[in-house]
């Protein structure tokens, strides 16, 4: 963990995770498929999970109040049980074949997205069945490789929210979502004081940008946030896919 190929990785990767906590969350996708370039992907999950969670301190300062309640509750639970799942089978599953899952719903969704007539969405309910599925496969590929963005995306944008609620609702889901992780990510020694000195570097960097990312939400009208978001996940679940079945 060491030369300028991999501190380069390192500070786009947590660039990334900090522009995703600032209201864009398929852009943070881009992280451990980044730091992974440069070490193995455990490694990579193990060194971004603290700058996660402490960007995830100022993402939610950001959206204090900007967020569905509702969303963000359903979420909660199902995640739960997903992150669950992920630690009990972290030494049974393959981490290549969870990250070929979570481009193959990603790219399904975004490609969905981009083919469909656009219009004026109506702002509806999320549903509890739909969005504990959703959220459980979220917590679950989040666990594994921190790509829980397609899959909670898939339950959330059909929603109709406006751009700063969906900003919002993801960044405090997913900062319930990583801070839940911690106590199973160093059960299983991926938070050792190597991991740590790293994030430690990182960590402002992310937290700058996380503002970063709050103000394009901003500028940004509605209409080009939400087909920048659809394109980034488009990009980022084919990354995935060649990342998993190239391994």
């Amino acid at each position: 963990m060491d030369g300028v190929f991999f501190w380069s990785m390192a500070v786009l990767a947590a660039m990334m995770i900090g522009m995703a906590k600032g209201g864009l969350p398929a852009v943070g996708l881009l992280s451990v498929p980044l730091l992974s370039l440069t070490t193995s992907p455990v490694t990579a999950a193990g060194i971004l999970l603290p700058v996660y969670v402490v960007s995830d301190m100022f993402g939610l300062y950001a959206y204090r109040r900007d967020y569905d309640a509702r969303v963000v509750l359903i979420v909660m639970a199902g995640a739960t049980v997903g992150v669950g799942i992920g630690w009990a089978t972290a030494t049974v599953v393959s981490e290549r074949v969870v990250t070929v899952l979570v481009g193959m719903v990603g790219l399904a969704f975004a490609s969905y997205l981009l083919v469909r007539r656009t219009g004026k969405q109506t702002r509806r309910p999320g549903k509890v069945g739909p969005g504990l599925l959703w959220s459980t496969l979220a917590g679950f590929t989040s666990f594994v490789s921190h790509a829980g963005a397609p899959p909670y995306q898939a339950y959330v944008m059909p929603l109709g929210l406006p751009k700063a609620v969906f900003a919002g609702t993801a960044t405090i889901a997913f900062a319930y979502i990583n801070a839940i992780k911690l106590v199973p990510y160093y059960v299983l020694g991926q938070l050792g004081l190597d991991n740590l000195r790293v994030a430690a570097v990182l960590i402002p960097v992310a937290a700058l940008a996380v503002f970063v990312g709050v103000r394009l939400v901003k500028v940004l009208p509605e209409k080009r946030f939400f087909q920048l978001v659809t394109w980034a996940l488009f990009a980022v679940s084919i990354r995935l896919i060649w990342e998993g079945l190239a391994g």
